[in-house]
């Protein structure tokens, strides 16, 4: 079966002082690019769609929904490692504003508490969905470091070695994937949709 991986658009920057989980919607950007990742999916054959329960990725999973005239399922399995946290800093913004911290990120996941349980319990999650749907094409919409967990076990690496790549704002990256639990990525990363939307630019 197919995997299509969809990351969120972009979303708002929120910053909780009292401590409230951050659970941003996605900006207006991030719905035109959604609605451009949707458009340009319509004539897959998509039979199911699973989406994290975070709002970023529920607002992206929408258009496609409607246009495919499918029902998402909620995985609460293939959210976002940071679910819990009171601020949500989109990547190009700590990448401007914070380059130091924006390299401890990349370099050493340093924002993860235990990367191998959060990549274990994406693993388990995209397991059940492989399970559930042998033959067929399923787009999951999630996160960037969802994509990485998935993406890192494909190519081989060490468990909760996860950031090795930067997935685009509602980019799509196509894993191949067996009941026996082999996974082979097709591409990685597809942004053709979003020439003349916008990829990163606020």
């Amino acid at each position: 079966m197919e995997l299509l991986l969809i990351r969120h658009g972009l979303p708002l920057r929120i910053e909780n002082n009292d401590g409230t989980p951050a659970d941003p919607p996605l900006a207006p950007l991030g719905h035109r690019q959604a609605q451009a990742a949707a458009e340009w999916l319509r004539d897959e054959a998509i039979d199911a769609i699973y989406v994290s329960p975070l709002q970023r990725a529920r607002e992206t999973s929408a258009p496609l929904e409607s246009i495919l005239g499918l029902v998402a399922a909620v995985e609460p399995g293939i959210a976002e490692y940071d679910a819990e946290e009171p601020s949500y800093i989109p990547m190009e913004e700590l990448k401007r504003d914070d380059p130091a911290a924006y390299r401890d990120y990349i370099d050493n996941n340093s924002t993860i508490g235990d990367p191998v349980a959060f990549q274990a319990t994406v693993l388990e999650a995209i397991d059940r969905i492989v399970a559930g749907h042998r033959g067929q094409t399923v787009a999951v919409v999630c996160h960037g470091m969802v994509i990485n967990s998935i993406l890192g076990h494909a190519v081989g690496t060490e468990p909760g070695s996860i950031m090795i790549a930067e997935p685009t704002y509602s980019g799509v990256t196509r894993i191949s994937a067996s009941s026996q639990g082999h996974r082979t990525l097709k591409s990685f990363n597809e942004t053709h949709h979003l020439r003349g939307v916008g990829v990163t630019e606020a």
